[in-house]
């Protein structure tokens, strides 16, 4: 019979002992508290003490347990609030969604430079294990993205609970925490601008999901750049989609079996252009020479696609980047009106051209 082992960190097969913050504080001779404060990076310690305190860190392999931080200070955790429906959507349909990439790709690196870890948490309206997910994670700020950032009940939650929080493009309640934001309504006025500059008068639209306010910001960029050229706007040149390719294939043949149809056609987002593109060549209407089209965001797709497609490029990663700095810097979720304005950039690409007839 074999000997019953009297540590764990010696049983057959195991490694050695994982080392502890207790092990660290002992090994440099201080207080838990010191320890706490050097790995946590707060201010106020002497180089003297930190360098000791590193030194005991690496000579025992000491890599600190992410849920224990929170215990003595800061969990150095940001939470990414995103949209269930649209997210699940998209991957049902094996399309992806970059625009939620390229936001956790910013908001993720920007956590990895300052020591900071990333969760995303997908949730619904109005978030109803919301306060669970703060109680056992204890983030240290949240990233709300559309429609979550619009959503009182979600801001609301936040707010009772003390959690800072940074919105990205809110369409409402601007007082409220942490803004990061490009001026969508004058984008999408260019954009459309640029459509009419080429000649075109029938110019459709393309709506994202009526939840969304950048559906509406931009539906009223639209709008208004029609309106500053005189020019009408029939109810059936506005189609409703919801971000999706599936959902901008139903809208683009609707549009497209109108007589006269539309001879450009600006879609609320890349997804939905991309699907206008492929309907038109689906019913033998070249773009650009019958059909102009134009997007928004400036996805990686929209570069690959036949024709290259005209968008506007939203700084999707450095708006989720520069969300996590402001939260990292100390925001906090009440009575807070810092905000950020990024710009954005019209890119011209093929799928645009001077109209041939009208």
């Amino acid at each position: 019979m074999s000997r019953r082992p009297t540590s764990f960190g010696k049983l057959a097969g195991a490694g050695p002992p994982v080392a502890t913050i207790y092990d660290v504080a002992a090994r440099a001779g201080v207080s838990i508290k010191s320890v706490s404060r050097v790995l946590n990076k707060e201010p106020h310690v002497s180089e003297k003490l930190r360098l000791k305190i590193l030194d005991a860190v690496a000579a025992l392999d000491f890599h600190p347990n992410v849920s224990a931080r929170g215990l003595a200070g800061k969990s150095r955790l940001v939470l990414v609030l995103v949209d269930a429906e649209l997210t699940l959507s998209h991957l049902r349909s094996e399309h992806g969604n970059l625009y939620f990439d390229r936001l956790q790709l910013g908001a993720m690196l920007k956590c990895r430079e300052h020591g900071y870890h990333l969760i995303v948490e997908l949730v619904a309206p109005g978030a109803d294990k919301l306060g669970e997910t703060l109680s056992s994670l204890r983030p240290d700020g949240v990233v709300l993205t559309p429609p979550s950032c619009d959503d009182v009940t979600i801001l609301d939650k936040l707010d009772r609970a003390g959690t800072p929080y940074a919105r990205i493009s809110p369409s409402r309640f601007f007082e409220r925490g942490l803004r990061v934001f490009i001026d969508e309504a004058q984008a999408a006025q260019e954009i459309t601008a640029s459509l009419i500059d080429l000649g075109h008068r029938r110019i459709g639209f393309i709506a994202g999901p009526k939840d969304y306010g950048a559906s509406q910001t931009r539906q009223a960029g639209y709008l208004q750049a029609m309106s500053a050229a005189g020019l009408e706007v029939k109810p059936e040149w506005i189609s409703l989609g919801d971000f999706t390719f599936e959902s901008g294939i139903d809208s683009a043949a609707a549009l497209l079996g109108q007589t006269p149809r539309p001879t450009a056609i600006f879609a609320s987002n890349d997804d939905m252009a991309l699907a206008v593109v492929h309907k038109a060549a689906e019913l033998g209407i070249k773009v650009p020479d019958a059909l102009s089209v134009v997007g928004f965001d400036d996805a990686l797709s929209a570069r690959f696609c036949l024709p290259p497609l005209t968008t506007v490029r939203q700084p999707i990663s450095e708006m989720a980047s520069k969300a996590v700095e402001l939260l990292i810097a100390g925001g906090e979720a009440k009575d807070c009106t810092d905000a950020a304005q990024l710009p954005y950039r019209l890119v011209i690409r093929g799928s645009t051209a001077m109209v041939s007839s009208d």
